[in-house]
């Protein structure tokens, strides 16, 4: 079973997976391996690499140069920002070969802005909404809703949906209110 004929692999791109979700698309110089699953209408910029064993959900936009290794999953509606990096290791040696039974998974959960030039160290969960500041690097799990920025990473306030920050109230101008829940913020009904 092939690719779906609305999928779009540029020329240049090095597209070795047939699991593409319908109407996504992979620009020029983009290398993703066998083994990758991609979903749809996703976009996957020049340079990006999606190695085999990586998972992107639906709608997620891979910027430029962006690095996503096996055992990452990125659910659906996540922008990853240009130069963000991945890893899937904890304590890599050249001299001391472990392989993917010391790789450790990383989730980003649905609707997570990264910034460019963010890098996410393997074995954490970023929460649903959450927003990672530009040039962050994230050691440790982040909340639903939590705006995180800093090397390491610290929260320094609440995300709504919509990307604005949330005021103390967690009433977004947008109309969306939030309360404090176990795991970050939840939405009010």
């Amino acid at each position: 079973m092939g690719r779906d004929p609305s999928v779009f692999v540029h020329e240049r791109a090095l597209c070795e997976s047939d699991d593409i979700g319908p109407r996504t698309r992979i620009w020029a110089f983009a290398h993703v391996l066998a083994g990758a699953r991609i979903g749809a209408d996703c976009n996957v910029c020049d340079h990006a690499y999606v190695e085999g064993g990586a998972v992107l959900g639906d709608s997620v936009t891979v910027k430029n140069s962006v690095l996503v290794w096996d055992g990452v999953t990125v659910e659906d509606e996540v922008f990853l920002g240009p130069n963000v990096v991945f890893t899937n290791h904890p304590r890599p040696r050249v001299a001391f070969k472990r392989g993917p039974a010391a790789w450790q998974p990383t989730l980003v959960r649905r609707g997570t802005t990264i910034g460019a030039n963010a890098t996410v160290v393997c074995g954490i969960t970023i929460g649903r909404w959450a927003m990672v500041g530009a040039g962050t690097v994230v050691t440790g799990d982040v909340p639903d809703h939590a705006l995180v920025v800093g090397n390491p990473a610290r929260q320094v306030g609440w995300a709504c949906e919509c990307g604005q920050t949330l005021p103390e109230s967690l009433e977004c101008s947008c109309g969306r209110r939030y309360r404090r829940s176990e795991g970050g913020l939840a939405r009010q009904s």
